[in-house]
C-alpha cells in the first residue's frame, strides 16, 4: 500500500520535471539555437548537462512544505480534524498541485508557448489553498507581487537588452570596420558577460551551498567575479587579435559576419549558465511538491519543512533532462526563431540581460521569472529593429498564456482535489494510520 502511493507520487514528480524540461529549459538555450550557435542536439546535450549537474549537485536539500509561501501550511492544518486528516489534505492537495501544474505546462509546451513553471506551481498550490481551506489561507500580497513580477522583469529584461544590443550595434556593427571595433569593444562585452555569470552562478547556482561556506561574504563574490572577468575579457583580446587577424581587408558583408561568429562561444556560455543556475533552482518545483508528499506518507506527519532524498533530486534531473531531450523543440522554435531573429550578437544581448535582471532581483527578494525575463529581453533586441522587428501575433499569445497560467493552474488543482477527497481520502486514511501506528 504504502509503496504503491510512492510510486504514484515519483511518477507524476517525474511527470512534472518532464514538463519542466520541455517547457522551461528549452527557454535557457533558446538564443543559442536561434542564432545558430549550437544545434538542437547540441543544445540538449549541454544543457542536459549543465541542468542535471546544478539540479543534482547544488540543488536544495531542504524543501518548504508548501512552495514560495502562498499558502500557509498552519492554515491548512487548522482547518483539519485531526492529525491524521491533516496529513491526508496534505498529500492530495501537494498531489493535485504537481499534477495540475505539470498538465498545464504540458499544454503549453505542445503549443509552444514559453510559460513560467513557478507560476504554474503557485497557482496549483494556491487552487488546493482556495478549495481545501478558503480564500483566507492565500497569501494575497504574496501573489500580488508574482502579478507585478509580469510586467517588471520583461520589461526590466526588454530595456537592459535594447540598450546592450543598441551599444553593439552602434559601435560595432554599425561601423565602417567593424572587424577593428569588435577587437576594441567585445572584450568589455566578456567582461560584463563574465561579471553576471559570476555573479550568478555564485548567488543562483550555489546559493544552497553558500550557507556552508561563511567566508563567502558579498565582498568576496564581488572581488572573485572581478577577477575572473578580468581574466576572461585580457584572454578575449588576445583571441580576437589572433581570430580577426587580417580580416579588416574584407568586404564589409564579410567582416559582419566574422565579427558575428566571435559571439557565438559567448551566447553558449551565457546559455549554459541560465541552465545550470535553473537546474540549481527549479528542480525544487518538481521535486518540492514530490517531497513533501513522501515524507507525510512514511512518517504520518506534516512538517514546514521537509528533507530531499538524493533519489528524488536524481528523479527530478532525469526527468528535466529527458523533457529538454523530447519535446523542448517546440518552445526553443518559438523563443529561438518566432519572437525575432536572432544573430549571435543579440542572443549575448538577451542573455546578459535576462541573467543580470533575475540576479538584481533575486537579490532585492523580487519574484520573477526567468522565463518571462528571457523573453522580455529578446522582445527588447527585436525592438531595436523598429516595431516591425517583433511578431505581435506570437508575443500576444505569448502574453496571454501569462496571463492564463496561474488561475489555468489553480481551476485544474481545484478539479483534482475535490476529486482525491471523493475517491482516495479513505484508502489513505488507513495509510497515514498504519504508517503512524
Amino acid at each position: 500500500m504504502l509503496l504503491t502511493v510512492l510510486i504514484i507520487a515519483a511518477v507524476l514528480g517525474l511527470y512534472m520535471a518532464w514538463n519542466i524540461g520541455a517547457n522551461d529549459v528549452a527557454n535557457s538555450m533558446a538564443d543559442a539555437v536561434g542564432s545558430n550557435a549550437l544545434s538542437i542536439r547540441n543544445a540538449v546535450i549541454l544543457a542536459g548537462i549543465c541542468e542535471f549537474a546544478g539540479a543534482v549537485l547544488v540543488g536544495s536539500h531542504v524543501t518548504d512544505t508548501v512552495r514560495k509561501g502562498i499558502v500557509d501550511p498552519n492554515h491548512l492544518l487548522s482547518i483539519a480534524q485531526n492529525p491524521t486528516d491533516a496529513a491526508v489534505i496534505m498529500v492530495i492537495g501537494m498531489t493535485s498541485a504537481l499534477l495540475a501544474a505539470a498538465i498545464w505546462l504540458n499544454i503549453s509546451s505542445y503549443l509552444g508557448m514559453p510559460v513560467s513553471t513557478t507560476h504554474s506551481i503557485v497557482g496549483a498550490v494556491a487552487g488546493f489553498g482556495i478549495i481545501a481551506a478558503g480564500w483566507d489561507a492565500v497569501n494575497w500580497s504574496k501573489m500580488a507581487q508574482i502579478v507585478a513580477s509580469w510586467f517588471i522583469s520583461p520589461l526590466a529584461g526588454g530595456v537592459i537588452a535594447f540598450i546592450l544590443f543598441m551599444f553593439i550595434s552602434r559601435f560595432i556593427l554599425g561601423r565602417d570596420r567593424p572587424v577593428r571595433s569588435a577587437k576594441i569593444f567585445v572584450p568589455y562585452i566578456v567582461f560584463l558577460a563574465a561579471s553576471v555569470v559570476s555573479l550568478a552562478t555564485i548567488y543562483k547556482g550555489f546559493k544552497n551551498v553558500i550557507g556552508n561556506l561563511p567566508w563567502l561574504t558579498d565582498n568576496v563574490s564581488l572581488a572573485i567575479a572581478m577577477g575572473l572577468s578580468l581574466v576572461f575579457a585580457l584572454g578575449s583580446k588576445w583571441w580576437l587579435n589572433h581570430t580577426l587577424a587580417g580580416k579588416e581587408k574584407l568586404a564589409i558583408g564579410e567582416q559582419l559576419d566574422e565579427v558575428e561568429k566571435v559571439f557565438i562561444p559567448l551566447v553558449i556560455v551565457t546559455s549554459c549558465s541560465v541552465a545550470f543556475a535553473h537546474g540549481a533552482n527549479d528542480v525544487a518545483n518538481a521535486v518540492g511538491p514530490l517531497a513533501a508528499v513522501v515524507n507525510v506518507v512514511r512518517t504520518g506527519t506534516v512538517e514546514m519543512r521537509v528533507g530531499v532524498p538524493m533519489w528524488i533530486m536524481v528523479l527530478g534531473g532525469v526527468g528535466i533532462v529527458t523533457g529538454l531531450a523530447t519535446y523542448g523543440y517546440r518552445v526553443m522554435r518559438t523563443v529561438g526563431s518566432d519572437i525575432t531573429e536572432i544573430t549571435p550578437s543579440r542572443g549575448v544581448a538577451a542573455d546578459i540581460a535576462a541573467t543580470a535582471t533575475v540576479l538584481v532581483c533575486s537579490r532585492l527578494k523580487l519574484p520573477v521569472s526567468t522565463t518571462h525575463t528571457l523573453v522580455g529581453a529578446i522582445i527588447g533586441i527585436g525592438m531595436a529593429r523598429g516595431l516591425t522587428g517583433i511578431n505581435s501575433a506570437i508575443t500576444k499569445k505569448i502574453f496571454n498564456s501569462w496571463i492564463l497560467t496561474v488561475p489555468a493552474a489553480a481551476i485544474v488543482s481545484m478539479v483534482f482535489y475535490v476529486l482525491g477527497r471523493l475517491f482516495v481520502y479513505d484508502y489513505l486514511t488507513r495509510l497515514i494510520n498504519m504508517v503512524s501506528a
